[in-house]
């Protein structure tokens, strides 16, 4: 549907005779003649049906509502001049980035990084707003995501960040008292298997991949996120199966160990998408090749491929 916009020449002629209180004034501070101005809020008050100046032999006066809609006018000209001098004066290199995420990815491998590109890159703003269900890029705001897929979707193009690895987690304490003697696993048969809704046959896949089965591998208490799974495997309520990216920091500090040295690669990647129009988004392009920088020396780092 056509939206309800008068032109800008007209808003700006508006604006300034609102500012000045005179038809004249507007035309010199314009550059161009009283009559073009009168024109243009001729044109403006026959578009919005009512008048915004009283004329009389004295010269011009804002009515009520000129008044009222003059004040709006100049917050949004000053926002759209604010705008366009920004960037124009970053070449095109600043601007809002909006984002889809998978929530846990967000929270412990990108956010933890993002300083280096605040750092970089000042003038981008990067907002992220979670899924964790496929969607249309058309009934969304986001000029990108970031998600766990098999592959990209139709209409979309995008670039690889990362496989995943699924390693099973525990507290220390949990696995101490699982554990038969020096034999580094747990025994699963006495283990709680922590589930991820979204993914059931998660654990027979883990399983799998090592050619063995267990009885139970599909029991456990049912949790949606992997933030959830990580948090329920600190205190003790069991083992989780969760990709390696995403238990860095737990490692490190001592609150999980792995219950098994053996990793799988499971059926999904990590992918930067965006729809097909995007691609040459300004903002976005700058952002697409730090994210591929700090995939690729993840990877590196950990030897993953």
């Amino acid at each position: 549907m056509r939206r309800t916009l008068p032109s800008t020449a007209a808003l700006a002629a508006f604006e300034s005779a609102a500012r000045h209180q005179s038809f004249t004034k507007a035309a010199d501070e314009l550059a161009v003649t009283q009559s073009a101005v009168c024109r243009q809020i001729g044109a403006l008050e026959s578009f919005l049906g009512v008048k915004l100046f009283r004329r009389s032999s004295r010269g011009v006066a804002l009515t009520e509502a000129g008044v009222t809609y003059s004040r709006q006018v100049t917050t949004r000209l000053d926002e759209v001049e604010r705008d366009t001098l920004d960037l124009m004066a970053k070449g095109g290199q600043g601007g809002t980035l909006e984002l889809g995420v998978v929530p846990t990815f967000a929270t412990k491998w990108l956010l933890p990084r993002l300083p280096d590109f605040a750092a970089q890159h000042p003038g981008i703003t990067v907002n992220m707003t979670s899924r964790t269900r496929p969607f249309l890029f058309d009934d969304t705001p986001f000029d990108a995501a970031i998600g766990a897929g098999e592959s990209l979707w139709p209409g979309t193009d995008g670039v690889f960040l990362m496989h995943e690895h699924m390693v099973p987690v525990a507290s220390p304490a949990y696995l101490a008292a699982r554990r038969r003697g020096r034999v580094v696993e747990p025994d699963w048969s006495r283990c709680t298997l922590l589930q991820q809704s979204t993914r059931p046959y998660a654990w027979r896949h883990w399983f799998g991949s090592r050619g063995v089965q267990v009885e139970g591998d599909m029991a456990g208490p049912r949790l949606e996120l992997f933030s959830m799974l990580v948090e329920a495997a600190i205190h003790g309520l069991g083992v989780a199966l969760v990709p390696r990216l995403m238990i860095d920091d737990e490692l490190t500090r001592g609150l999980l160990q792995p219950a098994s040295s053996h990793q799988s690669l499971s059926d999904r990647s990590y992918h930067l998408v965006y729809p097909e129009r995007k691609a040459e988004h300004a903002a976005l392009a700058v952002f697409r090749a730090w994210l591929q920088r700090q995939a690729e020396a993840y990877r590196e780092v950990h030897g993953l491929g």
